[in-house]
């Protein structure tokens, strides 16, 4: 696990200066390599083969091909394997140099052989050209930039930002997370300029010419039409998870996992200790006392049955102020709530007990349902499929498991026109600019979770469009930050595509989510948490703390400051209503508040020009 960075021109004293900026996200070690066509670096996180020999950038035998990565293969061994009887030589035991001699046999085919999380940029001398490419999902990030002269590309922005690009405001993604609240779905950032190469793309760079030829290698709505017709099975769906997690904990380093006491990262946990009988597994979990969303009991479970060692953090009011930030600095880009900072103060406990590699339960909940707003889109299905006897019975049950009608209301918001969903999502956001709207709003974007027809097309919309891509985002920012990598079982490209190509029952039945998870970790996870109903994850009391004086007297600080009242994109005194209106509990509006909040926090922290 690592950061690379580099750019199309030489410069020695720049290229060390962006390692630097990143250095975070690879303590252990760092390189650089610059000619006059190319500057490479790469700061790196040892974790498999932690000799030298695994130092980056890494050449062939023949010095012709020069790679920096960031990520993991898993399935590096038996490549390994497959290319020493083609005839290639190794130096070392890592996976980086793996990926180099896969690319000189398979060429930009290589990444198909791939099964694991991966950001690499392969310099082939031969062909003048820069090869990068990213993993299936997006788990780990890739940023460039390119105009006329130049092409920059990193990990991160910051280390893009440190070349001298100008930093303007991207009103178009602005708009898109305060109006829809959308982050991460397109190849756009906040940065106007700068862009992430999508997940599933390699992108090439041509040395002389100046540009760049994206392609995607990876289409997993294509790769789910091959996989129909295939039984269900939960013996087999266990055997993938199972395959998943020992896949992920091939380290030379100790590995733990982040544990909320949800059903996810209990069966990660009890899944490692089902694999290794003896060895320590340390936890890292989010306790509240006294608050509804405090799962320190359902911990407590899994930590006895898996006899783990555990630690926890109770993050307070007074730390978001003194940590914010840092945290944002480390996001780099705004996000939707203060839930993410719950994550990074776990990623920091787990720092402090001197972890490298965590595993964590992230895309469980998009590929098996496990968001209760799925029912929506499960309902609807069933309504138009007319197979009205389920449709009611699993309203029934719904309304029996989880004392709600949200699901059912939403089911009908899904069914409104086009115009109808835009007006109430409208009368959410009359805080905002008329004017701002005006500008984006009548674009014709297409917000794909307002058209899905089936579940199984909501669900691969999470994973690719509105969901997944801003979680692992987050995670990769937050973990990276205290120099962790965070390891994602859920995300193996096989479990998934065995998920999703199943029919709808396999992930809701009975009014209930996570169907087939759940019984195929029967006798593996604790009951009492196969059962729960709720869900929590890694999750803050926001609405609190947005009552309480220490973050009131920043909030009213930053809404009645000049710069907030200047803002294009809001009317400042309505924020201010709004935020008043949520303090004497007239509404809940945390959501609105805190992005207000945290897109003004990123201006300054970043100095940005809107």
């Amino acid at each position: 696990m690592c950061g690379i960075t580099g750019f199309n021109w030489k410069d020695e004293k720049l290229i060390i200066a962006l390692n630097k900026t990143i250095k975070h996200r690879g303590p252990d070690d760092s390189g650089y390599y610059v000619d006059e066509k190319l500057s490479m670096g790469n700061v790196r996180l040892a974790i498999i083969d932690l000799s030298p020999k695994g130092h980056m950038p890494m050449f062939s035998d023949d010095n012709k091909l020069i790679i920096t990565y960031n990520g993991e293969i898993y399935n590096y061994k038996e490549i390994r394997e497959e290319l020493i009887k083609k005839g290639h030589r190794f130096n070392s035991r890592t996976d980086t140099e793996v990926i180099l001699y896969a690319y000189k046999e398979w060429g930009f085919d290589c990444v198909k052989k791939f099964n694991g999380m991966w950001a690499f940029a392969i310099y082939d001398k031969n062909k003048n050209i820069l090869f990068i490419s990213r993993d299936r999902f997006g788990i780990k990030p890739l940023y460039y930039y390119h105009n006329n002269n130049n092409f920059i590309f990193s990990s991160e922005i910051k280390a893009i930002l440190k070349c001298g690009i100008k930093r303007k405001a991207n009103d178009r993604i602005i708009f898109d997370y305060l109006y829809y609240n959308l982050i991460d779905h397109s190849e756009e950032t906040f940065f106007y300029g700068i862009k992430r190469l999508m997940p599933g793309h390699n992108l090439i760079f041509d040395l002389a010419k100046n540009t760049i030829r994206i392609e995607n290698y990876y289409n997993l709505k294509e790769r789910l039409k091959l996989k129909k017709g295939i039984k269900e099975d939960e013996r087999e769906l266990k055997k993938l998870f199972f395959t998943s997690v020992e896949r992920r904990l091939v380290s030379d380093v100790p590995v733990g996992s982040c544990l909320s006491g949800g059903i996810d990262s209990s069966s990660i946990v009890c899944t490692m200790r089902k694999l290794n009988k003896k060895g320590i597994i340390k936890t890292f979990s989010l306790t509240f006392p006294n608050e509804k969303i405090d799962e320190s009991k359902y911990q407590k479970m899994v930590i006895d049955k898996a006899k783990c060692f555990g630690f926890f953090t109770t993050p307070k009011p007074e730390d978001l102020l003194n940590d914010l930030n840092d945290f944002l600095y480390a996001q780099e880009e705004p996000v939707g709530s203060t839930t993410y900072y719950a994550q990074y103060r776990v990623m920091r406990l787990a720092h402090e007990q001197g972890m490298k590699v965590l595993l964590d339960g992230q895309g469980s909940d998009e590929i098996f349902a496990g968001y209760t707003y799925f029912f929506a889109y499960y309902f609807r299905e069933l309504f138009f499929r007319i197979k009205f006897f389920k449709f009611f019975k699993e309203i029934i049950k719904y309304r029996k498991n989880h004392k709600s009608f949200f699901a059912l209301n939403y089911m009908f918001f899904l069914m409104l026109p086009s115009f109808l969903k835009n007006k109430i999502n409208f009368h959410r956001r009359t805080y905002l600019n008329e004017k701002f709207i005006l500008e984006f709003k009548n674009r014709n974007t297409k917000i794909k979770q307002w058209s899905a027809r089936t579940l199984n097309e909501a669900l691969l919309n999470s994973v690719t469009y509105y969901s997944l891509p801003h979680l692992l985002r987050t995670e990769d920012k937050s973990s990276m930050r205290f120099s962790i990598e965070s390891r994602v079982p859920f995300l193996d490209y096989e479990l998934v595509e065995y998920v999703l190509s199943k029919g709808p029952s396999f992930k809701i039945n009975h009014g209930i989510t996570k169907y087939a998870f759940r019984k195929a970790m029967n006798g593996v996870t604790p009951k009492e948490i196969l059962s729960r109903m709720d869900k929590i994850g890694f999750a803050t009391p926001e609405e609190n703390w947005l009552k309480n004086e220490c973050v009131k007297k920043m909030v009213f600080k930053i809404i009645e400051s000049e710069n907030f009242r200047k803002r294009k994109y809001w009317n400042a005194a309505k924020v201010k209503k709004l935020y008043i209106k949520h303090l004497n509990e007239k509404g809940n509006y945390a959501n609105e508040i805190w992005k207000c909040i945290c897109l003004e926090k990123w201006f300054e922290i970043f100095e940005i020009k809107d």
